[in-house]
């Protein structure tokens, strides 16, 4: 499973109220090995992403958003991409949050496949989040 990398700006915009998100369209985005997120990226805007022809809705559903003894855990069901044509290679998986318009499409964090991934019409992805500890927890 690969590993969650949150982006910096990610801590602030939660401290002043940028992301509710439980309720946010928390998405996913895709891009490609030369086109690397990094820490100090804040917006969507930031990213190169690949072109998303051909491939299914890429929403997560959140399942649970709560706090238990001082640690928060966002869950979401798993997230699987399914190709109708052929894809474009990407190798690292970037959640945002659609809904702020202030700024528009904060960052939230990106997994990191460790090489190309490539989906031929048919095909699926599947983004597979931890069940127990949340697609991110905060504590």
């Amino acid at each position: 499973m690969a590993t969650f990398n949150k982006f910096d700006a990610f801590v602030e915009n939660l401290a002043e109220g940028v992301h509710n998100l439980q309720t946010g369209a928390i998405t996913v985005a895709l891009t490609a090995a030369a086109n690397a997120p990094v820490a100090t990226n804040t917006v969507l805007a930031n990213l190169t992403q690949v072109a998303y022809t051909n491939l299914s809705a890429r929403v997560v559903t959140i399942t649970s958003s709560a706090q238990a003894s001082g640690t928060y855990k966002l869950i979401g069901t798993d997230l699987v991409l399914t190709a109708t044509g052929a894809v474009a290679t990407f190798r690292y998986v970037v959640l945002y949050n659609d809904t702020p318009t202030s700024p528009a499409d904060p960052l939230i964090g990106w997994y990191d496949y460790g090489s190309d991934v490539t989906l031929a019409n048919g095909e699926t992805f599947t983004i597979d989040f931890d069940g127990t500890n949340g697609i991110l927890s905060l504590a």
